[in-house]
């Protein structure tokens, strides 16, 4: 049996890969993301609104957007919005919370333990692991600058 060279190969994959439609994914990326970064602002101005002060509305706004966010993975229902929004689900705060929600609801029949508490940090674990280590250099090398 004789294989295709690498040039022929790569014809004959692409004319099967179905096509992406890369205008209509970015479009609702955008529009899903923005969505989600103006219901922080609205939750922000809520917060503010009844009387909190902008310092605590900041953070109270990403907490409740955390708790949403995990909240629609254990319903199934961000799976579903991210289906469609693709990258626009990865805003950083809810992408962050869906990433670790995600595996815990997954293995939720191994226990409390073993399955939701190990589980939660597979993804995000490793995020966490880069950010307190890039925190660590930065810091190093700040002091090193203010030495002289």
């Amino acid at each position: 049996m004789k294989f295709p060279d690498k040039k022929t190969y790569e014809q004959m994959s692409s004319s099967y890969a179905p096509k992406s439609p890369i205008l209509k994914d970015c479009s609702w990326a955008f529009v899903i993301g923005g969505l989600i970064c103006a219901l922080g602002q609205c939750f922000i101005e809520l917060y503010t609104y009844l009387g909190i002060s902008q310092d605590i509305a900041l953070p109270l706004a990403s907490v409740t957007l955390v708790f949403l966010s995990a909240l629609l993975t254990g319903l199934g229902l961000y799976d579903k919005i991210a289906t469609y929004a693709g990258a626009g689900t990865l805003v950083p705060i809810t992408g962050f919370a869906n990433s670790i929600a995600s595996p815990a609801v997954e293995f939720k029949t191994e226990g409390f333990v073993l399955g939701l508490g190990a589980k939660m940090f597979v993804i995000a674990g490793p995020v966490i692991v880069y950010g307190v280590a890039a925190s660590v250099i930065y810091g190093i090398i700040y002091w090193i600058t203010t030495l002289f």
